[in-house]
């Protein structure tokens, strides 16, 4: 999954791509080098981001998604968590819904289910704004599975199939260096279960800690790694934002499978 940010304020590449036919040649782009899926988010979810209005976000992701669609046919995802938005994407062509809030919004289950498109459940802890302030777990790893369980069960009793999701442990939303390492320690506790997992740690600020470096570029390494070890791990997805090298450990990663944790073709 490669990552295509439309606003002026995402951690990594903010401003980039806010025009369209920018944001559309970057997205070609990561579909040349191997990107299955394309993710398009219009509001910034870094820690201490400003929420953006419903009508601003669909005029950021709707020209974008409509003008990508009539150039080719790979899988589109919006990175939103508002229900319009939601509805406007799936209007303009995109596949699935990529909510960091897991449709808890009142009429996100609604919208998902009445577009038909898949649908991606995150786990965060508090807010943006707030989210990497304080946060704290008794146990990381079972309350994040908890939580994502509960949310898959919501939305299968709201009329949306088990099929059409997927789940998220959320890296970095509302998690500490120790909480993030744990949850990349224990991946199999969620790619064991009956739904697939989606992993993105690209360019995170967990690995700046880690390595004890500010430098963006310092933090590539380390995201391509994690990707490979998440892969070894039956992670289905890996949202990225540097498509090349992920698919490259990526096709390692398959060639050296299949093994006890590593199903090849999924």
């Amino acid at each position: 999954m490669g990552i295509v940010n439309v606003t002026p304020d995402s951690f990594s590449d903010g401003g980039a791509y806010v025009d369209t036919a920018a944001a559309v040649a970057h997205a070609l782009a990561l579909i040349d080098q191997g990107a299955a899926i394309v993710d398009i988010g219009g509001e910034s979810t870094r820690p201490g981001a400003e929420p953006v209005d419903e009508e601003v976000e669909c005029a950021r992701v709707v020209p974008v998604i409509e003008a990508l669609r009539r150039q080719s046919d790979v899988f589109i995802s919006v990175d939103t968590l508002k229900p319009g938005v939601m509805r406007a994407a799936c209007m303009a062509g995109a596949d699935m819904v990529n909510d960091v809030n897991a449709l808890q919004a009142p009429g996100a289950i609604d919208a998902v289910r009445e577009t038909g498109a898949a649908a991606c459940l995150m786990h965060m802890q508090g807010q943006p704004r707030t989210m990497q302030q304080a946060p704290v777990y008794g146990d990381v790893v079972g309350e994040v599975a908890g939580f994502l369980r509960q949310r898959v069960a919501s939305c299968f009793e709201a009329g949306i199939a088990r099929e059409r999701l997927c789940i998220d442990p959320g890296f970095g939303f509302g998690k500490t260096l120790d909480h993030n390492l744990a949850l990349l320690r224990e991946l199999d506790r969620f790619t064991h279960g009956d739904r697939p997992v989606l992993v993105g740690v690209s360019r995170k600020s967990m690995f700046a800690r880690l390595l004890d470096t500010p430098s963006m570029d310092a933090r590539i390494h380390a995201s391509v790694a994690a990707a490979f070890w998440a892969a070894t791990r039956q992670a289905r997805i890996i949202r990225c934002h540097d498509v090349a090298p992920t698919v490259q450990v990526l096709r390692l990663a398959q060639a050296l499978g299949p093994h006890e944790t590593f199903r090849t073709g999924q």
